[in-house]
């Protein structure tokens, strides 16, 4: 059976990624006393939450799952760079996107932070297609 090696970035990068977990955790316990009807939100607050907090959870996940594919590459450069960073940035701004763009009391449609989430959309797309791309011609 091989071992798998990463390379010095990937791993230091992944154990970034594994550290936020824990406010992914935070976030759940918030998620929590949300349901509860502990803290005061719209309806549309309410589902941004639940949006911000899921696409948290499951890009993060993507994310080291993608860092275990990237160093497969033969990409170098910009493209390597992209294909190595681009969930995980995503997986920030998507989440920071629906958290700050419904920030505030009695919010009802999203406020003008609501571009930090296509940003982060943006990242995602390219991230996965570098790392697709990367992985179809090594």
């Amino acid at each position: 059976m091989q071992t798998l090696a990463l390379s010095t970035e990937s791993r230091i990068i992944a154990g970034a990624v594994l550290l936020t977990i824990v406010t992914i955790q935070v976030g759940g316990w918030f998620m929590t006393r949300i349901a509860r009807g502990e803290v005061p939100m719209t309806d549309f607050q309410k589902s941004f939450a639940r949006a911000g907090h899921g696409h948290a959870g499951v890009l993060v996940l993507l994310s080291l799952v993608a860092l275990l594919y990237v160093d497969a590459t033969g990409l170098s450069g910009a493209f390597l760079w992209t294909a190595r960073l681009g969930v995980p940035v995503a997986a920030i701004l998507m989440s920071a996107g629906f958290f700050a763009s419904s920030a505030g009391r009695n919010v009802t449609a999203p406020n003008r932070f609501v571009w930090v989430l296509w940003v982060g959309a943006l990242s995602l797309a390219t991230g996965v297609v570098s790392l697709g791309v990367g992985l179809l011609t090594a």
